[in-house]
């Protein structure tokens, strides 16, 4: 027997679930081509990736269908005396009430992703969940029965929604790991499946580029270690920050994190880079760009790219900056479960020696233990008595291990991606349930930095990292918490006062 469906709401409205349908599920073939599902299918098998030639979907008339009456509150979850669907056999019809109107959701979805919930008129009519009634996105986990129900923020300008006041500390920010690794290349070099521009139209915004440099140059190739990230032709740093240019202009009320940082086989050192970024790049355009060494707030840097820099600076870059060159990642700690970097200005998880059959569950503990961290950071609340922003926690999901297969980037992300979805819709942000049983504030995520999101159209990792700014956008532009928040950037616990 199936367990009962658990429905958590972590959007501001109050969901009714009024009727329930039961069908029978039956498989149908996806509209793609032949060759499409062939080659989709080749790709997940040689990545570890998930790819449906066929869709479940409600066959004819429902097999029984009945009122319902569950209230959902904003922020809370409840576990209904309604079975969850049948897995393989059975689609379960949802019929919600919000603010006077009508949405309906399938679960679990046709291929197993995050959906819109489909508005519906009194008559069934309604539009595609793609319209003007895309108000929540649902993320069904169907072998516990869970339903996670987000608010459905437009990916390409999520950040829109959001006060200008927020710091970047607070929000909850998808990223992604070796950013631009996304074309055909060596499979233990690329880590990405979609590229720049359809990551960031996704909802990402933290990328990690790395480049190399060579002496009396700027042309900087993208690079993943030691080899290029590209086996048909060298990609260059300019043409990443084209598509991060063209983007911004589009969308001016997001911002980009971008991090930095020198690897490759060039010759020139990290203050030589230092100089050809400023020269080259930031001087030419320096309206783009932010560079300041302090965590900014939202307002400051809406339609600019915020330098994350994990390079030395020349002195006389530095001098010109006013005393820095981007937020501080210059001494990154190697390996680390909770590293701090730039005095405490940044934490990060970054464990990433990895061997699948013995440590991928620490990799997993270590992830949502740090998510925890993050969730305990409020708005309003500062680190330390002078007024600096709280730290960015920076959480790489990421690992590999080159020297054997089952541990390049793909297959991890296939094993690590869906246990922290899981986690985020089931556990995170709700008081004791975190890894460590801490208390939370926002609830809010840190930078999460992934691989291999958007295969196959999985995104579902994304839309819940931005789903979790929900509380902040309840809380509005200038509201001031109930409580602060301060951290102890050396230690495991925070501790609350008033």
């Amino acid at each position: 027997m199936p367990p009962n469906l658990t429905i958590r709401n972590l959007t501001a409205t109050a969901l009714d679930l009024q009727h329930i349908e039961r069908f029978a599920a039956e498989h149908v073939s996806r509209g793609a081509s032949t060759l499409s599902n062939a080659r989709g299918a080749l790709i997940s098998f040689l990545n570890a990736t998930d790819f449906h030639t066929k869709e479940l979907k409600p066959k004819g008339d429902p097999v029984s269908s009945s009122p319902a009456l569950h209230r959902v509150e904003p922020f809370s979850t409840i576990e209904t005396d309604v079975p969850a669907a049948e897995p393989g056999a059975e689609v379960v019809r949802l019929t919600f009430e919000a603010d006077g109107s009508k949405y309906v959701a399938d679960v679990p979805a046709p291929v197993g992703r995050s959906v819109t919930m489909r508005r519906v008129d009194d008559d069934g009519s309604g539009d595609d969940g793609r319209g003007g009634g895309g108000e929540f996105t649902t993320v069904y986990l169907p072998h516990v029965g869970f339903l996670a129900v987000f608010s459905s923020a437009h990916p390409g300008s999520w950040m829109s929604d959001l006060g200008d006041d927020l710091r970047l500390s607070v929000l909850s920010i998808p990223g992604t790991h070796n950013s631009p690794a996304c074309y055909v290349a060596l499979p233990s070099v690329r880590c990405q499946f979609a590229g720049i521009r359809e990551q960031l139209d996704n909802g990402v915004r933290f990328l990690d580029v790395r480049v190399s440099a060579e002496s009396g140059g700027d042309s900087m190739p993208l690079v993943h270690s030691a080899f290029p990230v590209s086996l048909a032709g060298t990609k260059y740093f300019s043409d990443l920050l084209a598509k991060c240019y063209a983007f911004l202009e589009e969308n001016p009320g997001e911002c980009v994190l971008m991090s930095v940082k020198r690897e490759g086989t060039g010759r020139a050192g990290d203050r030589g880079m230092s100089r050809y970024l400023r020269d080259r790049y930031v001087a030419s355009d320096p309206d783009r760009w932010f560079t300041g060494s302090h965590v900014p707030r939202l307002g400051e840097v809406r339609g600019r790219i915020v330098l994350v820099r994990r390079f030395r600076v020349d002195e006389r870059v530095r001098e010109e900056g006013g005393g820095g060159f981007g937020i501080d990642a210059e001494v990154w700690p190697d390996n680390c479960e909770d590293g701090t970097v730039g005095g405490g200005l940044v934490r990060i998880q970054d464990f990433y020696e990895i061997d699948i059959g013995r440590n991928v569950e620490k990799k997993i503990a270590l992830s949502r233990a740090h998510l925890e961290r993050a969730a305990a950071l409020e708005h309003g609340a500062t680190a330390r008595g002078d007024g600096e922003a709280l730290p960015l926690y920076f959480n790489f999901l990421s690992a590999s291990n080159f020297f054997n297969a089952t541990c390049w980037p793909e297959r991890i992300a296939a094993r690590v991606n869906p246990a922290i979805v899981e986690y985020l819709c089931t556990r995170h942000g709700v008081a004791g349930e975190g890894e460590k049983g801490r208390e939370v504030g926002d609830g809010g995520t840190g930078v999460v930095i992934t691989d291999w999101v958007g295969a196959h159209g999985d995104w579902d990792l994304i839309r819940c990292v931005v789903g979790m700014n929900s509380r902040l956008i309840v809380k509005g532009e200038g509201a001031s918490p109930a409580c602060a928040v301060e951290v102890d950037v050396e230690g495991e616990k925070g501790s609350e006062g008033s």
